[in-house]
């Protein structure tokens, strides 16, 4: 099944009036991205995913640091978001031919056999220039570590949000005495605040957009709520699926609930919950990347966390991530330009705020500028209860979990399965995916059969 996110990303920068940057080679975003600095001593090649607003964020970072460091060359590429960046990623690393510096999911970088096509970071040269540990999200930072060496620099946390229109909530009366949505603490909570804006919603319009159709997002909603219960996926050691069937089965009853009661229209599918939430639909759910399209479009909105319809905090996060692919003679000064780069990065992430995302380098959160952000400041606080797939070689953005469950999630939410049944077929899926054999064991990548 192809990768809805490419549509979705496509779609959102359209309505964002965003330029979306080309696949392969060379991105055209900026005097940087094909420029090579005169008199540079040290080159360091670097491969991003960054397209759109994001794409346009990263080459400003990169401008600045070129400014702040004449003597390193960064030669920048972007490539195609999704399964093609992992395969090059993969074929370049098995190969010897990887760049000094790249860029992953956090949730990917378990499968992307760490020592094979993935080298460690140098934590003490980190430290050098000025990140170190105890300016992470503890949570965050483990996710990096496997082994107990660091493979991943977290740039970032991406969270799945409920944006809210001010001007409908008000209407309906669900608006407090700040400006922000009334708190939710329950399920039935959630959908009398569904009720209310409904009726103060115009002719139309659907009450929520939620992706009914796209199997990425219902997976990623899932993963939130299951969470918020407590649900676990397996054993420490991975031996053993642990999923809670029943737990499973509540989560999918909810999402089927907006759909049997008219609150997202299966008929408005994709892209046009964003389209509904600019035209005036009380509530969609979206990633953060949605913030400079819904400003770009000048809407009186906010966006907090899903809500803990179940008791207790929980929000799907992902991660950007810096890597260091593989390579037989890793060291040196591309090498230790490349730990530069990517401190001076994460250490000057307010512009990536800009986008959406919340930054990993917590100094940052604590800044004047960063709380003036909105609504960006109104959400940080997902960063202290992320909902995370499970860190497992299967798992993260893109990734065969997310194939493989995410339609059968899909199949529910939409009524083409009864949920107690979709529960039982997703842990079914789940022993054959532990299971199975990773092929990014680092010898078969370069023989083109690695990603799925």
């Amino acid at each position: 099944m192809g990768r809805p996110g490419l549509d979705r990303r496509q779609l959102l920068a359209a309505l964002g009036g965003l330029t979306v940057a080309g696949s392969f080679g060379f991105a055209a975003l900026g005097t940087g991205a094909d420029a090579l600095a005169s008199g540079a001593d040290t080159r360091v090649r670097y491969w991003n995913l960054f397209s759109g607003g994001d794409g346009y964020n990263m080459i400003a970072m990169l401008d600045a640091f070129r400014k702040d460091n004449p003597g390193i060359d960064v030669k920048d590429s972007t490539l195609q978001w999704g399964s093609p960046f992992y395969t090059k990623l993969a074929m370049a690393a098995a190969g010897n031919r990887a760049p000094d510096l790249g860029v992953m999911h956090l949730g990917r970088v378990t499968g992307f056999s760490p020592g094979r096509l993935l080298d460690p970071w140098d934590v003490d040269l980190l430290a050098k220039y000025g990140v170190r540990e105890q300016d992470f999200n503890p949570a965050l930072w483990k996710r990096a570590v496997i082994d107990g060496k660091l493979y991943a620099l977290p740039l970032d946390i991406h969270v799945q949000l409920c944006f809210y229109r001010r001007d409908v909530l008000k209407k309906a009366g669900l608006l407090d005495a700040d400006g922000r949505m009334v708190p939710v603490t329950s399920a039935d909570e959630w959908f009398d605040v569904l009720k209310e804006a409904k009726g103060a919603t115009g002719k139309g319009l659907q009450t929520i957009g939620l992706w009914v159709n796209d199997q990425n997002f219902q997976w990623w909603f899932f993963v939130a709520f299951y969470t918020q219960l407590g649900g676990t996926w397996f054993s420490a050691d991975n031996t053993e699926v642990t999923f809670d069937t029943d737990k499973a089965t509540q989560v999918l009853e909810f999402l089927r609930r907006h759909v049997t009661e008219g609150y997202a229209d299966p008929g408005f599918a994709g892209g046009a919950g964003a389209e509904q939430f600019v035209n005036g639909g009380p509530f969609v759910w979206e990633g953060n990347w949605s913030v400079p399209v819904f400003d770009s479009a000048k809407l009186d909105y906010g966006a907090t966390p899903l809500p803990p319809v179940f008791g207790r905090q929980a929000t799907h996060a992902e991660s950007h991530a810096f890597v260091l692919p593989h390579q037989a003679d890793r060291g040196g000064a591309a090498d230790e330009g490349a730990h530069r780069l990517a401190a001076y990065v994460v250490q000057h992430a307010r512009q990536w705020a800009a986008g959406g995302h919340i930054p990993a380098y917590t100094p940052t959160l604590s800044t004047a500028a960063y709380r003036e952000l909105k609504p960006q400041s109104e959400y940080v606080s997902a960063m202290d209860h992320q909902a995370t797939e499970p860190k497992v070689w299967f798992a993260g953005s893109t990734g065969i979990l997310a194939q493989r469950v995410g339609p059968i999630v899909v199949s529910s939410t939409l009524g083409s399965a009864k949920p107690d049944v979709v529960a039982r077929r997703m842990k079914s899926t789940l022993t054959q995916l532990l299971a199975s054999k990773n092929p990014m064991d680092g010898r078969t990548a370069a023989e083109g059969g690695a990603v799925a």
